[in-house]
C-alpha cells in the first residue's frame, strides 16, 4: 500500500452559518476590477473587456471574526469587501444560464492585499502573488446556503473601519454578474465542487492598521465582525 511520506495536511474549510457542517475549500479564484469605480480608482478603463482572474491559496481563508494579523513585509494593508460565491458543481464551458445551478451559497469576504508591494510588481512587471496570496489573506464570514439567500443581484455592499463608512455600492454595479463571471472563468479552469469565488470590490478601498475594527456585509445576505491584530 502507497502511504503519504508526512501527514497530509488538513482540508481547508469554511464554516456554514447556523450548522456543525463546514463546506470543504478546493481553490480560490478572485475577480479583479469588477466595479466601474474600483476600476476608475486604480487607475483603470471600466470597459466591459473580458474578466481577469488572480487566485490564493485555499488556506489563506480564514473566519472573518475576532483577530486577523496584521501581515509582514508591508505598510500599505489595504481592505477590499466583496460578495464570495462557494460553488457545489464544477465543468467547462459553463453558459450563464446554467452557471447559478452551481452556486451552493454566499459569504461575504475581504480581499486583504499588501498595496505598496502589489504596485511595485506592477511597475517591475513581477507576478502579484505574494501582495494577494499571504496568509490570512482572505478573510471570510459563514457561508449561507443559496437556498436561504436566493442569488443576490440587487444589495448593498459595505464596509466600515472604526465606525466610519469607507465601502459602499451594489452588486447591481458589477461589470460582470455572479452568473457571468463563473462562466468566464470556466471557459479557463474546469471548475469543481469547493472552489470559491471573491467577485470584486466596490470603490473606496483604503489602508488598515493593527487595532482597526472592521466590519462589512451584504445586506440580505450576512455580515461580518473582525479586528486587525499586530503584525504575523
Amino acid at each position: 500500500m502507497t502511504g503519504f511520506v508526512i501527514t497530509p495536511p488538513a482540508v481547508p474549510a469554511l464554516a456554514v452559518a447556523g450548522s456543525d457542517q463546514v463546506f470543504p475549500l478546493r481553490r480560490v479564484f478572485c475577480v479583479g476590477r469588477n466595479y466601474a469605480a474600483h476600476a476608475r480608482e486604480m487607475g483603470a478603463d471600466p470597459n466591459r473587456e473580458p474578466p481577469f482572474f488572480f487566485t490564493k491559496p485555499a488556506d489563506a481563508v480564514v473566519p472573518a471574526s475576532g483577530t486577523v494579523p496584521y501581515p509582514p513585509a508591508t505598510r500599505e494593508l489595504h481592505h477590499e469587501v466583496e460578495l464570495v460565491v462557494a460553488l457545489k458543481g464544477g465543468g467547462k464551458d459553463i453558459a450563464p444560464e446554467q452557471a447559478l445551478d452551481l452556486v451552493w451559497g454566499y459569504g461575504v469576504g475581504l480581499d486583504l492585499t499588501r498595496r505598496d508591494m502589489q504596485a511595485i510588481a506592477k511597475k517591475d512587471g513581477r507576478p502579484w502573488d505574494m501582495s494577494k496570496g499571504f496568509d490570512a489573506s482572505a478573510p471570510c464570514s459563514p457561508l449561507i446556503p443559496a437556498e436561504r439567500t436566493g442569488h443576490p443581484r440587487d444589495a448593498r455592499i459595505w464596509l466600515e473601519v472604526n465606525g466610519q463608512l469607507k465601502q459602499e455600492g451594489n452588486l447591481n454595479e458589477m461589470i460582470w454578474p455572479v452568473a457571468d463571471v463563473i462562466a468566464a472563468l470556466s471557459r479557463l479552469v474546469a471548475l469543481a465542487p469547493g472552489d470559491l469565488i471573491y467577485t470584486g470590490t466596490p470603490a473606496g478601498v483604503d489602508a488598515l492598521n493593527p487595532g482597526d475594527k472592521v466590519r462589512g456585509g451584504v445586506d440580505g445576505v450576512t455580515t461580518f465582525e473582525l479586528a486587525i491584530g499586530a503584525t504575523a
